[in-house]
């Protein structure tokens, strides 16, 4: 039971197994909540204008990254980055990059599997043949001319 102590040697955690200061556990042992630091965490409107600072910085980069899906660049990467930065300060963030890990850990995993890679890589392979023989056709009949040059026979 928490007796409200903080000297050392005393339990800090209450009976229910939550953390002191509210924040929980996830499996890695990282708490959730915000890391900002101390100082910043114990004034009010500091710890309120470093939430806000995150969120903008947190949300131009998603907009980056949002942005670079259809244009060129690592729209994908640039989104979780902007993920991460929220992650520093917002539990919901911490949740949804926890679960983005454990979904690509999966997948990879499966990846893997020796059974897997083998479908895979007969499915490209025959592929490949496909759109090799339907070249080959293609050269066949219309030898180097291009699609857009070809004229109606």
């Amino acid at each position: 039971m928490n007796t409200g102590s903080n000297e050392s040697g005393d339990a800090d955690a209450a009976a229910d197994g939550a953390e002191p200061d509210g924040a929980t556990r996830g499996r890695q042992g990282q708490g959730l909540g915000s890391r900002a630091p101390e100082f910043v965490k114990a004034r009010r409107v500091l710890h309120l204008s470093w939430q806000v600072g995150v969120f903008v910085l947190g949300l131009a980069v998603v907009g980056a990254g949002i942005v670079m899906l259809p244009l060129p660049g690592p729209g994908w990467v640039v989104i979780f980055g902007g993920m991460a930065i929220w992650a520093t300060e917002f539990v919901w963030a911490q949740l949804v990059l926890r679960w983005t890990k454990r979904k690509v850990t999966e997948a990879a995993q499966r990846a893997l599997d020796p059974k897997v890679r083998r479908r895979n890589i007969v499915l490209t392979s025959i592929g490949l043949v496909i759109i090799g023989a339907l070249l080959g056709v293609y050269l066949w009949k219309f030898g180097m001319e291009m699609p857009w040059n070809i004229k109606d026979q």
